[in-house]
């Protein structure tokens, strides 16, 4: 028996959230913001703290510094149900953060990587492989370190019979360097959104797109947004699935770091394909029915009812 069902691997900081700026920001002036929000940030801890929830054993890799924001990430994942012992604090690098300002309907953000950018394989403790049935990678544009030992780490987690999962995410430097074609064979379970294939494959469709991944795939989720998602499997079946609509939608933050959740810890379930795929559609909408990346995920019974009341359908955890 694995001492975890999945072991998240990626990039750690806080979020500080500034609300109701009363103007643009200009240089030299100083503005005031109405209200402000420090919160665990970062797409991988939501897939880890949101997937903790559902019901499944979750550590996390990662590098922090030794100060505040570092001890408020560890206090956050813990609060969640989920394990730091694998998190490296170091006291080269002050933890990571993004700076959150809304406009209105409009938001800018700027991130400070701070030790996110610098964790390489060697960095990571190897008992890691030893401990859980399934690693998930993310963010891996915001991570240069990890990003250059991807397949190195995708390689050893396959030799120890792992199965891995990968979301990309955005590129900020919008460059997309990134190899397909050497990095997604290592990958169990592949999920990004259209947007995502379609800038990293350097293709102009998503249609082009899907067609240069085919070969090198095992199971590929696309997230669609609203529309829902696609399932695409290494025999060449596809499987497209209508999103549960919320007609009260409260935000998107981290809606696509939900269906990972769902897909995976179904994933880890043993559950097939397409209901991962379904777990995933689900847990995505969920996501929006509360403020914030994790604030839907509070506890298994409101999952149950949040399913049941929102979207009429019934599960267990």
């Amino acid at each position: 028996m694995k001492q975890y069902d999945v072991i998240a691997i990626g990039e750690l900081n806080v979020d500080l959230i500034l609300n109701g700026i009363e103007r643009d920001i200009e240089i030299g002036k100083e503005i005031f913001a109405k209200d402000m929000l420090l919160t665990l940030g970062s797409s991988t801890a939501i897939f880890a703290a949101n997937t903790s929830s559902l019901g499944a054993k979750v550590g996390f890799v990662g590098m922090i510094g030794k100060d505040s924001f570092g001890q408020l990430v560890k206090d956050s994942l813990i609060s969640k149900g989920v394990s730091t012992d694998f998190i490296i604090e170091t006291d080269k690098y002050a933890t990571g953060v993004t700076v959150g300002m809304n406009y209105g309907e409009e938001r800018a953000m700027v991130t400070h990587q701070g030790p996110m950018d610098v964790m390489t394989f060697d960095d990571i403790d190897l008992s890691v492989f030893e401990s859980t049935k399934h690693i998930h990678i993310s963010s891996v544009f915001f991570q240069a370190g990890l990003k250059n030992d991807l397949v190195k780490i995708l390689k050893y987690a396959t030799e120890k019979g792992i199965t891995t999962s990968l979301d990309v995410q955005w590129d900020p430097s919008e460059e997309w360097d990134f190899d397909y074609k050497a990095i997604l064979p290592w990958v169990t379970v592949f999920i990004p959104n259209e947007t995502e294939i379609t800038l990293l494959t350097h293709s102009k469709t998503l249609e082009e797109a899907i067609e240069k991944v085919k070969p090198l795939i095992n199971i590929c989720a696309i997230k669609q947004g609203n529309k829902g998602s696609l399932l695409l499997q290494k025999d060449g079946t596809t499987h497209f699935l209508n999103s549960f609509l919320n007609s009260e939608v409260v935000d998107a933050i981290g809606a696509g770091d939900s269906f990972n959740s769902g897909f995976i810890f179904q994933f880890t379930k043993g559950g097939n394909p397409k209901e991962c795929q379904y777990f995933g559609n689900l847990m995505g909408a969920i996501n929006t029915t509360s403020a914030g990346g994790t604030g839907a995920f509070s506890s298994k019974m409101n999952i149950e009812k949040v399913c049941k009341e929102k979207f009429g359908q019934n599960i267990k955890l």
